[in-house]
């Protein structure tokens, strides 16, 4: 490697003359200034560590990353500068260790939630020095939270399409045998009509009548299930969170009262009307009930709530049931994930699919042995524009 301008300047010093000196000089810090400059404007964090595993430089980006007072951390040792970092499950802190460059991927909670990508650079490979002459390391940091959310939300678009597709091949093959099924209970029905016996007649058209409204009843639950997969933008219309409750609640009085499941209901009579689909919210409210009741196995109360503030409306829904074991928790919106023996575990996605599309948000708070709440906070007014801000910071260059 060419020898660097600094290098070369102090070998031929004695040989330059005074006004040449000053003029090399300037050009030095004209250089230094330029760098420090561009050091001090990146979003990358920059540590640089000296032989003895002290910080001597660290720009302001370190600070907004890790915390921490940049003026404080030079001329201290490294897990001492930046204590919240578990310096030992990253790298060796002795700097004769630092022979080849080092790259992980680490999450900070302090000064925010942060995925930081971690660079350990040894300074002797970068100035072409031999191993033995340690002169410590340069840490780079970068923020990827943004792009593994993105990589995140690839993944789950991807795993919903795949399910999607899964799911039509099998709508259109349960399909088939129900429209057949249809057909020959229409056939089955006018045959009826020549039997002689009136009351095995009449018993017998009960029986085909009932085994039609059940197959109808299976082609509606197939074409509201992908319905719900599919993407789509709500149908919306004006309609109340109590109206919604309550239509809801309709549907399940039976099977709520064979669990002897007691209904408390906490709200006020005035409701803010929002803008929402009618069909879904319901759909996403019955999986919700549905799953509250069949934790209270022994029977149990529901309460339901709906608390009404500036920005949302949310509605709870409270059960005294098991609740969800903790290393279950973080897989409650995954596909195909469920604790029940029948359950499929798309209940949950499908909730949380419905309510991302009308841009709401749902929350799950839960204590094993008490029971679970499930809060949908649901938007008071759909906002066509929105004002995001700046990232990681706000800050206005001068």
């Amino acid at each position: 490697m060419k020898s660097s301008f600094l290098e070369q300047l102090l070998r031929r010093i004695d040989r330059i003359d005074p006004d040449s000196l000053q003029t090399q000089f300037l050009r030095l810090a004209r250089e230094k200034g330029l760098m420090e400059t561009v050091l001090q404007a990146i979003r990358e964090g920059i540590v640089v560590v000296d032989g003895e595993g002290r910080v001597s430089y660290a720009n302001p980006a370190v600070a907004t990353l890790l915390g921490g007072n940049v003026e404080q951390m030079v001329g201290r040792k490294l897990e001492e500068a930046l204590p919240l970092v578990d310096w030992e499950g990253l790298i060796s802190l002795d700097p004769e260790s630092w022979t080849r460059m080092i790259n992980r991927e680490i999450e900070v909670r302090y000064p925010e939630p942060r995925i930081l990508e971690f660079y350990v650079v040894p300074l002797q490979v970068m100035e072409g020095q031999k191993d033995e002459d340690v002169e410590g390391a340069l840490i780079l940091l970068r923020d990827i939270t943004l792009e593994r959310k993105k990589h995140e939300s690839t993944v789950e678009s991807q795993r919903l399409e795949a399910i999607t597709l899964l799911a039509a091949g099998v709508a259109h093959e349960i399909g088939n045998p129900l429209n057949s099924l249809n057909i020959h209970l229409q056939l089955m029905e006018r045959e009826l009509e020549e039997i002689q016996d009136p009351e095995l007649r009449e018993s017998l058209k009960e029986l085909v009548q009932i085994s039609t409204g059940e197959i109808e009843r299976l082609d509606q639950i197939l074409h509201a299930f992908l319905k719900a997969l599919r993407p789509s933008q709500p149908q919306r219309e004006t309609v109340k969170a109590d109206q919604l409750v309550e239509e809801t609640l309709k549907t399940m009085e039976r099977e709520l009262e064979d669990r002897g499941i007691w209904v408390e209901r906490e709200w006020d009579e005035e409701q803010p009307e929002l803008q929402l689909d009618r069909g879904q919210m319901q759909q996403a409210l019955y999986n919700l009930f549905r799953n509250a009741s069949q934790a209270m196995t022994s029977g149990g109360v529901l309460t339901l709530r709906i608390g009404v503030s500036e920005p949302a409306v949310a509605i709870s829904i409270q059960d005294t049931g098991s609740g969800i074991q903790p290393e279950d928790l973080g897989s409650v919106f995954e596909p195909y994930h469920t604790t029940k023996e029948e359950g499929t575990g798309l209940g949950l996605m499908i909730v949380q699919r419905i309510l991302q599309d009308h841009g709401g948000q749902i929350e799950i708070e839960t204590r094993p042995g008490q029971g679970t709440t499930v809060t949908l906070l649901l938007p008071r007014g759909e906002k066509r524009i929105r004002l995001l801000g700046s990232y990681p910071s706000e800050e206005v260059l001068t």
